[in-house]
């Protein structure tokens, strides 16, 4: 992996994000926040593996990738939905803003396990 991995992903998590958020927008209201919030993170996992084997990290270590990105984003996701919970159903917070706030209280977590399931290794 080249240096300057950590900016490659603020960069493709930028992208993915503005795309998964404004998926999560179009479908609020229509779906609620919980579908809306499911369908978006399934398709930001399909994004990120994309943009995490080509760009970000460069490196790929065949199926173990391909099995360790899903499990990342498992543990991703539920720690995100927990704070989407918190945000809306204990702090009574607008529903727009919960993914914003799961994102930025799950960004290092995610960093460090991608980086494990691309590289297999945290240095």
């Amino acid at each position: 992996m080249r240096k300057g991995g950590g900016l490659r992903f603020l960069l493709a998590g930028g992208l993915n994000t503005a795309v998964t958020y404004l998926l999560y927008l179009g479908l609020l209201p229509v779906a609620g926040y919980q579908a809306s919030y499911a369908i978006a993170f399934v398709t930001g996992i399909a994004i990120s593996y994309v943009l995490g084997r080509v760009f970000v990290f460069q490196a790929h270590q065949g199926y173990r990738s391909v099995l360790m990105l899903p499990l990342v984003y498992l543990v991703q996701y539920a720690v995100g939905a927990a704070v989407v919970w918190a945000w809306i159903d204990v702090l009574h917070q607008h529903a727009m803003l919960a993914p914003a706030i799961a994102i930025a209280a799950t960004l290092p977590l995610t960093y460090f396990l991608s980086k494990l399931a691309f590289v297999g290794k945290i240095r």
